[in-house]
């Protein structure tokens, strides 16, 4: 219990490491102030797009402006120091696997830390940082199908929320490396039959491919535009509070499906017993089996799920793809729909989890590597990694043994809970 409830806690000791994080505040200048440099040429040769917003503004999107004309701009290492990355890296590693958003908290953190400012970010050097800016490709096709003008591609300016989503782009991968320590024995087991061409071996990673298909199809065609829409808090305290009423749905669910299961079996064994007790008698043989009414089974093992289930496990987790809905949630209860045990469902979220997030990061990783090596100091990335991998570890295990004996609604009410705190907080 006490894992569980440590991002909460987190959270709470957020404001008062902030203070020691974040840059102090620069005094107002005086009739003769330093200007900020102005941003030189993107690599392309084209200008610095100072034009976006107000017609004839030199204002960028969502930058604050200076008394002076030129954007105010942050330095992307004095905000995310070894405090910051330290709060990040729990987060991340508690919160990945466990059915409450990280995604959700992360925002939150950011949030709280000053890390979702669209301020320019500078470099460890204090040279300017570019990435990307076009229209979501949903956009970009309705542009073409209706004739509209689609944006070219830009060089922008990197924020201090870019710089900050890649930083947890880095520190994701210690949450990968905790499933692999935690689940080696399985991979390993899925690499050599593979290697050795076993059949059941090829059916688990059919199955795999097969349920992350969807999301990666959707999350690659609407990533843009989720980001630009549904990354705040408003979007994030919805999913957490409906999320929950689907686990509760799900829970009772799967607990009245068990129910009915063990009065079956109970009915069955006590026909099973007499007849038993009659031939023992028949025989003059006093000895009895020992009753296995209350054992149920285990369910279909993880490669023994048809194409079709696998499917809508991989549907489901297309959920999660709204901010707050949390992948391991929907792949969860997505198993139970289809019939696996809790303890196989949370296995076989964990494992395509283990995919989802490795491509997902590399990805990424790919887009904004060479500005978070531009960024940040070694000191901090590796904390929030070391963090991340060794508070993942523990709450992957702690999480599956609790889910197999008391099911989700800890974490539902949670959510709910959550869901509440933040309302308070950041919408009242």
């Amino acid at each position: 219990m006490r894992t569980f409830f440590l991002v909460l806690f987190t959270l709470l000791l957020v404001p008062v490491l902030r203070a020691d994080d974040a840059p102090s505040v620069p005094p107002a200048p005086s009739s003769s102030p330093e200007v900020s440099p102005s941003p030189p040429p993107p690599p392309d040769g084209s200008l610095p797009p100072l034009s976006f917003g107000v017609p004839g503004s030199p204002q960028l999107p969502g930058a604050e402006q200076s008394p002076f004309g030129t954007p105010q701009t942050v330095r992307a290492a004095d905000y995310l120091g070894y405090p910051a990355a330290a709060i990040l890296g729990v987060v991340e590693g508690v919160t990945e696997y466990l059915p409450v958003s990280s995604t959700g908290h992360l925002i939150i953190a950011n949030a709280v830390l000053g890390l979702d400012d669209v301020k320019p970010a500078l470099g460890k050097e204090e040279q300017w940082l570019y990435t990307k800016d076009k229209d979501p490709l949903p956009v970009r096709v309705w542009k073409r199908l209706k004739g509209l003008p689609v944006k070219p591609d830009a060089e922008v300016p990197f924020t201090l929320k870019n710089a900050a989503d890649a930083y947890i782009i880095v520190i994701q991968f210690g949450a990968i490396l905790a499933v692999l320590f935690a689940y080696w024995k399985r991979v390993s087991w899925l690499l050599l039959g593979l290697l050795s061409r076993r059949a059941d071996s090829f059916r688990l990673a059919r199955n795999l491919i097969v349920a992350f298909l969807p999301a990666a199809v959707l999350g690659f065609v609407f990533h843009s535009l989720i980001e630009d829409v549904l990354f705040g808090v408003a979007p994030v305290v919805f999913a957490l509070f409906v999320g929950a009423l689907v686990m509760l749905w799900v829970d009772n669910w799967h607990r009245g499906k068990v129910r009915a299961a063990v009065i079956s079996r109970q009915a069955t064994a006590a026909d099973a017993a007499r007849q038993e007790a009659a031939v023992a008698a028949d025989s003059g043989d006093k000895k009895a089996a020992p009753s296995k009414a209350n054992v149920l089974p285990a369910g279909p093992d993880l490669h023994e799920l048809s194409t079709g289930k696998a499917l809508a496990i991989g549907f489901a987790q297309c959920l999660a793809l709204w901010p707050g809905t949390s992948r391991s949630m929907a792949t969860i209860c997505g198993g139970y729909l289809v019939g696996l045990s809790p303890m196989r469902a949370t296995e076989f979220s964990f494992l395509l989890g283990l995919i989802t997030l490795t491509v997902a990061s590399v990805y990424k990783t790919i887009s904004s590597g060479k500005n978070v090596i531009a960024a940040f100091d070694i000191g901090p990335l590796a904390l929030g990694l070391v963090l991340a991998t060794i508070t993942a570890f523990f709450a992957v295990k702690w999480m599956v043994g609790w889910i197999n004996r008391r099911g989700l609604a800890i974490f539902a009410w949670y959510r709910i809970a959550f869901a509440f705190i933040l309302t308070l907080l950041f919408l009242v």
